[in-house]
């Protein structure tokens, strides 16, 4: 049974009873993402770790120091093949 033959058997039920229907599937797959979000910062700063951008941060330092290790005179894998940028 997927979820939206679920939805509607519960539906079907609280209208035999004359309750609120459920909320359609998916209709709070946002707000559930944003707790989990928040309970992993959270988590973090309990923990004494930084509670923001680590991957971005990680990824920067990586990208960074890949940068300054570049020769001079060596053409790049951006598309730069002459050593002046220009």
């Amino acid at each position: 049974m997927d979820a939206i033959q679920q939805h509607m058997i519960d539906s079907y039920r609280a209208a035999q009873h004359g309750e609120l229907p459920p909320p359609s599937p998916g209709r709070h797959d946002w707000g559930v993402v944003r707790a989990a979000r928040d309970r992993r910062r959270f988590d973090a700063v309990i923990a004494g770790r930084p509670a923001r951008r680590r991957r971005w941060t990680a990824l920067r330092a990586l990208f960074t120091r890949r940068r300054r290790t570049a020769r001079p005179g060596v053409p790049s894998r951006c598309g730069n093949s002459s050593p002046s940028g220009v």
